[in-house]
């Protein structure tokens, strides 16, 4: 019986000349935004690929010079991208694709793509990720709010119920019809997301587990709506009440929630202005701590060696000392950030907790995670980044330490020196990494997925005609 019912459904949509027109325009939008956001994306990371080769050679080209000038001349990092940030975009274009990496500074990133949008764009891209949480919704809730309520209204309800169809087998049948018709639409855009995943040379195992993860964090998000219009259909009487009451529910969850939820979460855990904490870290970094312990090192060193000159030292002093005030300083910078970044930590936490009253903010949150877009991927790199510019400064120093300056001429070092830097290479953490920062949206979407199917049942059950 139910799947009767749900072949019933299924043929009833695809003669409905509503359906077609409004599923035809729901997968011309997501397959757009498919390909123009593969076409952006390859564009991009073709460009920074041979941006970051170009950087490398100047590195490794640069003439003769003292080991801490070229610490200053210093490179770039580029951030790489997964293959799924063409579908979801995240904070990508408010922070930055590459960092400067020099002596003594740990730099903010630059070259923000937001900076030079239009400003149409400053509304919002069109990205896969746009249609799937926004579009798609509206789609179903004018595809499924007269489910039971056009039944009711028609009269075919009460002989739907006088022939003893049960009203659970019902309601699984048009859940069943209704996703049938869903994965009709949905599953070309899969294919084309496969595609685009096995096109990219960056692509590997973890790329294809987060997109399958990805798509069932989706179809749950989708289900909740499903869930949710055939229950508000079987609870009211007209079919005009329940497609007043999903459309308030889908502008609460989609457009007013997401942007309430941001400014409290900024209420509630308030960032510093971008001139108070770089003004508190130059405070930290000009302590005269650092400098009683540099006094100190050069007390031990002259004891060590037996002179009393840092001029008389085997070694050079002013490569231990660079080194030594890059050790301070990276303490301050990683108090700074980590106290910046766990603001920005639980801001982003207390927005997941909106998800219990709009599971677009933990679809979104999953979204951008898996997708490696938001905002603990971009922390990620920032630290492994900084990993790298300490890397280069502590290579630089101990050859400068090892050569004193003889006969009153500075030591120069040259290319073998350069080829002993290592090229920046940024790994992707793993897709249970990804997800173990979002346990509060994972839960809540599995929330508002059972409640609304349980929903959805006891009001098909209730149901009179």
């Amino acid at each position: 019986m139910i799947t009767r019912i749900a072949r019933k459904e299924l043929i009833e949509m695809m003669r409905d000349g509503r359906f077609r027109w409004m599923a035809g325009i729901v997968a011309t939008l997501l397959l757009i935004a498919l390909v123009t956001g593969w076409k952006h994306y390859s564009a991009f990371e073709r460009e920074k690929a041979e941006v970051a080769k170009a950087e490398r050679n100047r590195w490794l080209k640069q003439e003769r010079k003292g080991p801490h000038s070229a610490a200053h001349y210093g490179v770039y990092a580029f951030k790489p991208q997964t293959p799924l940030a063409s579908m979801d975009n995240g904070i990508e274009p408010f922070v930055g694709v590459s960092v400067w990496l020099e002596a003594h500074k740990q730099n903010n990133m630059v070259f923000r793509p937001a900076d030079d949008a239009t400003a149409a764009q400053r509304f919002g891209e069109m990205t896969s990720a746009t249609v799937m949480q926004i579009l798609l919704p509206l789609f179903i809730i004018l595809l499924c709010f007269g489910a039971f309520a056009f039944e009711r209204e028609q009269g075919t309800l009460r002989q739907l119920l006088a022939s003893g169809v049960r009203m659970r087998d019902l309601a699984l049948g048009k859940i069943l019809g209704i996703s049938t018709a869903l994965a009709i639409l949905l599953v070309p855009a899969v294919i084309t997301g496969v595609g685009v995943i096995t096109l990219a040379t960056s692509a590997g195992g973890t790329t294809f587990l987060r997109f399958f993860l990805g798509c069932v964090a989706y179809l749950l998000y989708l289900a909740v709506f499903v869930f949710l219009s055939l229950g508000v259909s079987a609870m009211v009487r007209s079919s005009r009440v329940a497609l007043v009451a999903l459309l308030c529910f889908w502008i609460i969850n989609c457009l007013v929630t997401p942007r309430a939820m941001a400014d409290f979460a900024s209420y509630m855990h308030p960032t510093p202005s971008a001139l108070e904490w770089r003004m508190a870290l130059e405070e930290d970094l000009g302590d005269p701590h650092g400098a009683e312990e540099l006094e100190k090192l050069k007390a031990e060193l002259l004891e060590k060696y037996g002179v009393e000159r840092v001029e008389d030292l085997p070694v050079n002093w002013s490569g231990i000392s660079i080194q030594a005030g890059e050790e301070h300083s990276a303490e301050i910078f990683d108090k700074h950030y980590r106290y910046l970044f766990g603001i920005l930590r639980n801001q982003n936490k207390f927005a997941q907790l909106g998800g219990i009253l709009a599971p677009m903010l933990s679809i979104r949150a999953l979204s951008m995670a898996l997708s490696g877009t938001d905002f603990e991927h971009h922390r990620h790199f920032v630290e492994a980044s900084e990993a790298h510019r300490r890397v280069i400064q502590k290579i630089l120093n101990e050859d400068l330490a090892a050569n004193p300056d003889r006969n009153g001429e500075r030591y120069t070092a040259g290319p073998e020196i350069w080829a002993k830097i290592p090229d920046f290479r940024y790994e992707f953490p793993t897709a249970g990494w990804a997800l173990q920062h979002y346990g509060t949206a994972v839960l809540l979407l599995l929330f508002w997925c059972f409640v609304s199917f349980v929903a959805a049942l006891r009001a098909s059950q209730t149901l009179k005609p």
